[in-house]
């Protein structure tokens, strides 16, 4: 099967697709999304792209390493175009995500997970991977949503804990994300689990994270004791 985009090239060094991330276009149409894509010159792919109206396209095949995610890294992990599936979802970043488009996404993520082994943990935000430069699919997409269907993860937290910088970045750090500076780290942690919420580093930030970290963290057994 020939697919739209030519910017696609092998996974490196035997990986497989073991994250699933999640994007905005920041374009003003689906159809000027779709046409940079596939334009050899912009070096840009997604394996599927989703419309507001829920159309939905492969571009690049899922075996293919798509280059979709730059610079960044997950759980102590670059490289992320080899390990992932990248979805765009067609939104300027400034508008709510449409209902077609919510239940297009909702349909296809279960098929890709399947495929792949992918757990709910492995479904993330481009701005989770690369939070020094990235902010999509930003504070209006519904991840809560996705969670309580199984399709991403939602912390239940318990009581709040102290405010501490240090220690939140490394809960922070073992739940997945990057070695970043703390605003960064704690700029993309409220974009995906506290969208509305701002001011410094509270303990509601710090019990979410913990309940974060002792779930699917690499050391779970340490962070339950928080």
């Amino acid at each position: 099967m020939t697919l739209p985009s030519p910017n696609f090239g092998e996974r490196r060094g035997g990986l497989r697709p073991e994250l699933i991330v999640i994007h905005y276009t920041a374009m003003r149409s689906c159809a000027e999304a779709r046409a940079r894509l596939c334009d050899p010159v912009a070096e840009v792919s997604a394996h599927w792209l989703i419309a507001e109206d829920g159309r939905t396209e492969q571009m690049v095949d899922e075996a293919a390493r798509a280059w979709h995610a730059g610079a960044g890294a997950w759980r102590g992990q670059g490289d992320v175009n080899s390990r992932s599936i990248g979805i765009e979802l067609a939104n300027t970043g400034d508008v709510p995500f449409p209902e077609p488009q919510m239940a297009a996404l909702e349909a296809l993520l279960p098929g890709i997970m399947a495929r792949w082994s992918i757990g709910p943990e492995g479904v993330i935000a481009h701005s989770d991977m690369a939070p020094d430069r990235k902010a999509d699919p930003g504070p209006r997409f519904d991840w809560r949503r996705l969670a309580l269907q199984g399709l991403a993860v939602w912390p239940e937290a318990g009581p709040q804990l102290p405010p501490d910088p240090q220690v939140f970045a490394a809960l922070a750090q073992a739940f997945g994300y990057p070695d970043v500076p703390p605003s960064q780290l704690l700029q993309a942690f409220r974009l995906r689990f506290r969208p509305r919420h701002d001011g410094p580093l509270d303990g509601a930030d710090m019990a979410m994270v913990a309940a974060l970290a002792a779930l699917y963290g690499d050391d779970g057994d340490q962070w339950r004791a928080c």
